[in-house]
């Protein structure tokens, strides 16, 4: 069984979690612009209540965005420092992903639209489908563009998540209309939605180094 670190400082909220032998434990705390101070302490606090040492792990996971420009470089620093210092392989999730997930395990969503607040009018997103081994796969592209461009790929009942709906869920109902079957706007990515995504990952061989540990933006992609 893998021992796996996963944390997630993408967005407003900090967490991070410990999967040992098909247990998890956690931490995680809504706390804007301290995501440097607390990240560390937690995974800390996590390892030492297990008895295991960086070494012992087997991987790392982290959410690799899209989200907050400073949120993800503070867990890309804390993901390559440990995974240098440990020689362990690391597994970037998307932080879209890890919605998606949640939105599986905890309302059984099958079909998800996740959306994170992009800041200047914009929101990043991405539409989710479940496959055979429950793990969520995104259907077409994660991108970043103003809420009333969004799009779907196929039609359906689809369950809309994360601070985008938050902020703009009048307009993407507007544009998507009955094709939103219901949302969650008070949702942020959690280290613990990643854990699932980390293990296929590592099974599919979809694993970096320490130097491949590196932060999604897709602004990036933006001409």
């Amino acid at each position: 069984m893998m021992k796996l670190l996963t944390l997630d400082t993408s967005t407003e909220a900090c967490s991070c979690a410990l999967y040992l032998d098909g247990e998890i434990q956690d931490r995680s705390k809504i706390a804007p612009r301290q995501h440097s101070t607390l990240i560390l302490p937690m995974a800390d606090e996590l390892l030492a209540e297990a008895g295991l040492k960086p070494t012992q792990l087997d991987g790392l996971a982290f959410g690799c965005g899209p989200g907050s420009f400073t949120g993800l470089r503070i867990a890309c620093g804390v993901v390559q420092g440990i995974a240098f210092a440990a020689d362990i392989p690391v597994a970037p999730v998307s932080s879209l992903a890890a919605l998606a997930q949640a939105a599986y395990t905890e309302e059984g969503a099958i079909s998800v639209l996740a959306a994170i607040d992009a800041r200047m009018s914009e929101v990043y997103f991405g539409c989710y489908l479940i496959d055979k081994q429950g793990i969520m796969r995104c259907d077409g592209e994660e991108l970043v563009c103003a809420p009333h461009d969004i799009s779907l790929p196929n039609a359906g009942q689809w369950h809309g998540v994360g601070s985008g709906w938050a902020t703009y869920a009048d307009k993407f109902i507007a544009k998507l209309g009955d094709a939103i079957q219901d949302y969650q706007g008070e949702k942020y990515p959690q280290a613990r939605a990643i854990i699932p995504l980390a293990l296929a990952a590592f099974q599919e061989g979809k694993i970096v180094s320490a130097d491949g540990a590196l932060p999604v933006y897709l602004r990036n992609k933006v001409v």
